[in-house]
Formats: C-alpha cells, structure tokens, sequence
C-alpha cells in the first residue's frame, strides 16, 4: 500500500504510492504470493521492511487500520518511509557491535545504536518531521569506520572497487576478500566461487548476480533482500543471520 513500484524487470505493474497493489486482499494477504516471481513480481520477494511495518501499526498508530481509519492513513504512510530506513539503520548498527566488541568504536557505535531505539519508538509527529536521509549519512560514517577497522585486519586484502559499475562484470573465482563493495553495481555479474569473505557489501546491487558456491561467510553488512535478488546454490556460503532463499538451488 505506501510504497510505490514501476513496471520494471522487479514489477509487472506500476502502482503509486498510498494507493493499493491489485493484488492486495481484503485480510491484508498478497493473491499471487505463492507465485510472485513467475508473474513478475520479484520486487515483492526481495523487499524486506526490517519489522517496520509491524511497529508502525502495532505500536506507534496502537493497532490502527488505514482501511477502517482512511484519515490516518497518510500520516502513517509517511512515518513508514522514515521507520523503515531507521529499522534498517538498526539492523546494519546491530552487526557493527559484533565486529567492534573490544574495540573503542565500540562504544561509539552502542551509543548509536541506542539513540535509533529511541527514535523508533518516537511519536508519529516526530518522525515525521524527522530528517532520516542526513542521519543516515552520519551513521554511514559511522559504519565505514567499522568496516575499515575490521577489514584492516584481512591480510593482503584486496582492491577496493566502492560504487563501481561491474554490471554482468566476469568475476568468477575473484579474490574479494576484504575488499570494499560498498555501493556497488553488480547486476546480473557472474560472481560464482568467488571469494567475498570479510567484503563490504553494505548497498551492493545484488539483482541477478550469480553467487553459486560464492563463500560470504564473515560478509560485512549484507542482508536478506540482498541474498533473495542474487542466485546461488546449496555451496553458497552466507552468513548464519541470513536465511538461505527458497528459489535458489539445492
């Protein structure tokens, strides 16, 4: 219902913000979710909200129903694109304390984690008014810190390539260890057996990406939605946090 999606390879439709997806029931369930990808829907599969759908209504609208309150149905909408991106701030600020545990950035980034808490938790009207893209840049400073600091310890790590374009890129069997991928464009590269230990893959563009037998284990900021828009294969290896997709093969 609140984002908006354009007929793409990810969306068979385009559908505007705030108006409902056609596929949408009256109990809030998806018609097509048992077949989202044949029918052009990958979009669906891979996003992941990070819980902030289930906050917002739960508990900071108390349960509300846009359908059965349409007057609060705008507001909410737009507390959702903040809380989501504050969900995920959350997410990537939670893995940093384990790679900093004994480290002095530890501290820095405990304190921040705390203060999304509260901001999630914060009223409606806060959120609202709340400017979510300048504290994300200040928080992924904070995260770049952390990836630099753990990523110094990999020796001979390898070429940082951050925000490049290796779109369809020939990267079968690479040495990626410890490299930074940060922001980078890696659609539909062929990235199988490649070596993405240690790698920094926060914001990478996974979609169609070949990850089979590709070892992510010990991968720094990599999430579901990430996983669920590459292809791999039962020799993939990912972090234990994530779940292995259904539509890869086994």
């Amino acid at each position: 219902m609140a984002p908006a999606f354009s007929a793409s390879a990810d969306f068979a439709i385009d559908k505007p913000a705030g108006k409902p997806c056609p596929n949408l029931l009256a109990d809030s369930r998806c018609s097509i979710h048992s077949s989202l990808r044949e029918q052009g829907f990958a979009g669906c599969v891979v996003f992941d909200c990070f819980g902030a759908g289930q906050h917002v209504t739960q508990v900071t609208f108390r349960g509300k129903d846009w359908r059965q309150d349409p007057a609060v149905a705008g507001a909410m909408f737009d507390v959702f694109t903040v809380a989501r991106q504050l969900h995920e701030l959350l997410w990537y600020l939670i893995e940093a304390q384990t790679l900093v545990t004994n480290h002095p950035l530890g501290g820095e980034v405990r304190v921040a984690t705390e203060r999304v808490r509260d901001l999630v938790g914060a009223s409606a009207e806060h959120l609202k008014a709340f400017d979510v893209r300048a504290y994300r840049q200040e928080i992924g400073m904070l995260l770049d810190r952390v990836s630099n600091e753990v990523r110094a310890r990999v020796a001979g790590r390898a070429k940082d390539r951050r925000g490049a374009d290796l779109v369809g890129a020939r990267l079968a069997g690479a040495d990626l260890h410890g490299a930074s991928l940060r922001g980078t464009y890696l659609i539909g590269s062929d990235l199988y057996g490649a070596d993405l230990r240690r790698t920094d893959l926060l914001g990478a563009d996974l979609r169609g990406a070949d990850l089979r037998g590709a070892n992510l284990a010990g991968s720094i900021f990599l999430t579901q939605p990430q996983v669920e828009a590459a292809r791999g294969d039962g020799a993939t290896t990912i972090p234990p946090a994530l779940t292995t997709p259904s539509h890869w093969t086994i």
